[in-house]
């Protein structure tokens, strides 16, 4: 990654460059089992605002972002988020998506959360592979956990533990 790039906090200036990598995500059929990007609003109030970030470029082009939501309101969870990393299809191959999860990683274990978890289609052979190489492990596999465009699809849960908080 040019060493120009710089990853910030996520703030409503990038919403359309977020939303609009989210959707090229969504288009490209192995990223979620949304069909749509949200509105800005509804992504915002979803998303925890300290543990958001983007990738920019030396104009201040949105390259990729990662942002984490609770999995749950219960006490006992407090310490498990839900995230998600998308990447502009031409900033891809450039290590974006690695200072990302390093970025929230170190957001994460600063604020005692110890463990961050997400949902993978098991053909997005890329994200496995980057989730991997960042501390990531498969625990399980939910089988035909829902449909995708007509499709049953399944989903491989992965979770990094934090070894420093817990």
């Amino acid at each position: 990654m040019a060493a120009d790039t710089r990853v910030v906090p996520m703030t409503a200036d990038h919403a359309a460059q977020v939303l609009a990598i989210y959707q090229a995500g969504i288009d490209e059929g192995n990223a979620t089992f949304e069909t749509a990007a949200p509105t800005w609003q509804t992504f915002d109030a979803a998303k925890l605002a300290e543990h958001r970030f983007v990738a920019l470029d030396r104009t201040d082009r949105v390259l990729g972002w990662i942002a984490a939501s609770r999995v749950s309101d219960r006490c006992a969870y407090a310490g498990v988020v839900e995230h998600s990393v998308y990447v502009h299809p031409d900033a891809r191959g450039l290590g974006v998506a690695g200072r990302l999860l390093r970025a929230l990683i170190t957001s994460t274990e600063e604020a005692g959360i110890w463990t961050i978890q997400s949902g993978v289609f098991p053909e997005n052979t890329a994200s496995l592979a980057l989730h991997a190489r960042t501390g990531f492990r498969v625990i399980g596999t939910r089988e035909r956990i829902g449909r995708h465009h007509g499709v049953w699809r399944d989903v491989l849960l992965i979770e990094r533990r934090s070894p420093s908080v817990g």
